[in-house]
């Protein structure tokens, strides 16, 4: 028999307001153990949960980017079960009267073609504390640490129309993206701030049924989660054909022996209303507000982009991938410095410059003022590409302007002309052998010749006017 894997997800995000849910500790859980806490995110008895309006609006823009129906009316319940990451015994959930429902985001299937997959649901929850395991000198033991408890989550259950690994990847980098444009979360698998669940079952191809699926955790970025996928669809496939039944539970993706391993049976524990936080009312002025908070999106994005700067399709994506390239590769454009050129020194210097020192684009001390001053004296002609990039790393590390740059360090380009002569003439008196193998049809030794001429300038001479003088010179 022929079958299909039928794949859903449920991701939970954390949400980046300034303070946790229900409290005004900081909500900063990789900060020192236990220091952001207080009685409510320790959940003593007897103190009330407050909730938060910031974690309310960031959680609501979540769900309008994934094109969800926001209810006017949602409220938490009590999520009871017992683990020590959740001393108090139950979880603060919306699993009656989730925030949103019937959402979408369309994705580009296996086949190239726009596919839908669609958002079942969308609530909101409290993060639990950490356990962090030692067991290396001593007893082993199990400590809690508290920043994270209280942190702020929305969890997004989608329906189960993904048929593949590949879909499962594409849906999650596309929604990673649009929820970084809305500014509500870094969703960072590595960082911890995105945590996506898979389920995983099999049915004959063709067929309408939902078999019993397998859940499976700890999938610490996309390619983990397309690896896992593919490996437990495999790993049931195997268990059908040889008679074994699939049974409901939750497994571990291994990634060092790239594999699943059963981690513990599926428990749903029972869901109460909470009569400790007020019903949450969503008024026309509050989601009148939060739509005019909607950033123009990738794809029109990278549309404009094409059309309004001329960027070939692949540059026009690049740019638009993240709201923070995009509006930084603008405000370099906005100084009068051409669309390709930024484009090209944003992807191929600024951003692996970027990734190289762990900084980002809001924080790092190259200002678009700062790198189109730079590009401005490169398309000037005033220096060449080579010094640029001395200049560009340079600028990470001081507070000087590029034009002092050029100016102390002598990275102004030569292009008087009877320097250049100068310097050609010399070039080729001292390579007579390369003069000759250009003029015997060994075109490569131009290259040579260029590079003779730059590096006797030192670099600074300018290599378009060297080329052009070469040639005068040679043919």
């Amino acid at each position: 028999m022929e079958y299909e894997a039928v794949i859903g997800l449920e991701i939970h995000v954390q949400l980046n307001s300034a303070a946790k849910m229900f409290c005004d500790c900081p909500n900063r859980p990789g900060d020192e153990p236990n220091k952001n806490t207080c009685p409510i995110c320790l959940w003593l008895p007897g103190y009330i949960p407050k909730f938060s309006q910031e974690a309310l609006e960031k959680a609501a823009l979540v769900c309008l980017v994934l094109n969800c129906h926001l209810e006017r009316q949602s409220a938490f319940d009590q999520k009871v079960y017992y683990y020590p990451d959740l001393p108090k015994g139950y979880q603060l959930s919306q699993a009656h009267q989730p925030l949103a429902k019937s959402g979408w985001l369309d994705i580009a299937g296996e086949d190239g073609r726009p596919k839908r997959l669609r958002i079942r649901k969308i609530h909101m929850e409290e993060d639990v504390a950490r356990l962090v395991h030692e067991t290396e000198g001593r007893t082993p033991i199990s400590l809690v640490d508290f920043n994270r408890a209280g942190t702020p989550l929305v969890e997004i259950v989608t329906e189960p129309d993904m048929r593949g690994p590949q879909e499962a990847m594409e849906f999650v980098r596309t929604l990673r993206t649009q929820i970084r444009y809305v500014g509500s979360s870094e969703c960072s698998l590595e960082q911890g701030s995105m945590r996506v669940d898979a389920n995983v079952s099999l049915r004959p191809r063709g067929s309408n049924q939902l078999n019993t699926k397998v859940e499976i955790k700890n999938m610490n970025s996309i390619r983990n989660l397309g690896e896992a996928i593919a490996y437990e669809t495999s790993r049931q496939m195997g268990s059908l054909q040889s008679g074994e039944a699939i049974t409901l539970h939750t497994r571990l993706w291994d990634a060092e022996k790239r594999l699943t391993v059963p981690m513990r049976g599926k428990f749903e524990g029972p869901c109460v209303p909470d009569p400790s936080v007020a019903q949450i009312l969503i008024s026309d002025e509050l989601l009148n507000d939060l739509r005019s908070r909607l950033p123009e999106m990738p794809q029109p994005k990278t549309e404009r982009f094409i059309k309004q700067y001329g960027l070939a399709e692949e540059e026009a994506m690049l740019m638009s991938s993240e709201r923070d390239v995009s509006e930084y590769f603008e405000a370099v454009v906005k100084r009068n410095i051409s669309p390709r050129t930024a484009t090209h020194w944003l992807a191929a210097q600024m951003l692996p410059a970027l990734k190289e020192r762990n900084e980002s684009l809001r924080d790092t001390p190259v200002s678009p003022e700062r790198l189109a001053s730079l590009l401005a004296m490169l398309e000037k002609d005033e220096v060449n590409a080579n010094s640029a990039k001395e200049v560009l790393t340079r600028l990470f590390d001081s507070d000087q302007t590029p034009e002092a740059i050029v100016e102390q360090y002598g990275f102004k380009q030569v292009s008087g002309a009877s320097e250049l002569e100068e310097l050609v003439d010399q070039v080729l008196a001292a390579n007579p052998s390369a003069v000759n193998n250009f003029r015997s049809g060994q075109a490569k030794a131009l290259s040579f010749l260029i590079g003779q001429a730059m590096q006797a300038s030192q670099g600074k001479a300018n290599p378009k006017r060297i080329r052009e003088i070469l040639m005068a010179r040679l043919i």
